[in-house]
């Protein structure tokens, strides 16, 4: 008989009745999100979350074994196990799983309960600071500089003018570029809808200049590898990492340029539902987080723009005894 282990070591017996087996059902969810169109990322991160509760939950387990308990059992389990696992990753662990299970529930193979997520408090998220984004858009020579560090420095300055995603960065294609009307059309998002985002003027001259070197056809990537191939998430992402440091700078995240670029707009008095469509987000629940984050650095002017401040400002001086306050 299969039996798991359980919190604190307890050897756990499998119930031997009948059932969907708990793998089969997560390969039909897997289906079902295939013929969904889930993007590779999407289905990669389910198979990720399941895989981290099997280790803990076992192999070989029937849908009707699954509980409440077992969700809480496995918090402890990571939480122990895992000390200094954030706490947001567990919530995405969670969250992955509620999906799943919730899933199981639907079709009818397991009882139905809730799946609460844990709280997660919300931390500043790091940017570039203003002197590390000097040194990043430091123009190479490009008479002496490899097409891929010339290339890299065209990919920094394409993140810091857009926030865009790098999965989204990986498939635009020179035909994306509308010089014109100073447009980018993205056609890879996370949410599978198209859009069209401003293009700035600088932007706009530093990709006519890297076209030039580039060269490349309307249908071919714009950001490729030496030979003219597309880069991969991984190829770019490790082209940001050695550019950065070779720069001195030593974050290396290509995330955090979208980070930047949204306390930047904010920031500089740019408006929400405008940031909302640049960055693709479906609602304005995670601008609205950008605002709240950055809430430190809100404080530049607020003087200026503080009604008490203006109100005490403006108001004419009193005349007459001085109030004494008691002793």
């Amino acid at each position: 008989m299969a039996n798991r282990q359980g919190k604190m070591g307890e050897r756990l017996t499998l119930n031997p009745k009948g059932g969907k087996p708990l793998g089969e059902a997560f390969e039909q969810f897997i289906q079902t999100k295939v013929v969904m169109n889930a993007s590779e990322a999407t289905i990669l991160h389910y198979r990720v979350c399941y895989k981290y509760f099997v280790e803990f939950f076992g192999e070989g387990h029937n849908c009707d074994e699954l509980t409440e308990q077992a969700i809480y059992d496995y918090l402890a389990y990571i939480r122990r196990t895992k000390p200094d696992i954030k706490q947001k990753t567990v919530s995405t662990y969670i969250r992955g799983l509620r999906t799943i299970f919730y899933f199981m529930m639907k079709n009818g193979w397991t009882g139905e309960f809730k799946i609460a997520l844990p709280r997660v408090e919300e931390t500043i998220k790091e940017t570039y600071t203003d002197y590390e984004i000097q040194c990043l858009i430091k123009k190479p020579d490009v008479k002496s500089c490899t097409f891929a560090e010339y290339r890299n420095w065209v990919l920094v300055c394409y993140f810091i003018a857009t926030g865009n995603r790098l999965s989204t960065v990986c498939n635009i294609k020179i035909s994306d570029l509308n010089f014109h009307d100073n447009e980018i059309l993205i056609r890879r998002t996370k949410n599978k809808k198209q859009q069209i985002i401003p293009m700035s003027s600088e932007l706009r001259s530093t990709l006519l200049e890297y076209l030039r070197y580039r060269k490349g056809g309307p249908d071919d990537w714009l950001f490729c590898n030496a030979y003219g191939g597309q880069m991969t998430r991984d190829t770019l992402d490790n082209a940001i990492y050695h550019y950065n440091h070779s720069r001195g700078v030593q974050k290396t995240s290509v995330h955090l340029f979208r980070h930047t670029f949204a306390k930047n707009w904010i920031m500089n008095g740019g408006d929400i539902f405008r940031l909302q469509k640049i960055l693709g987000h479906s609602t304005l629940d995670m601008v609205k987080n950008y605002v709240a984050i950055y809430g430190g650095d809100l404080k530049r002017d607020y003087d200026r723009y503080s009604l008490l401040d203006q109100a005490k400002a403006s108001s004419e001086p009193q005349t007459g005894q001085r109030i004494k306050m008691r002793k």
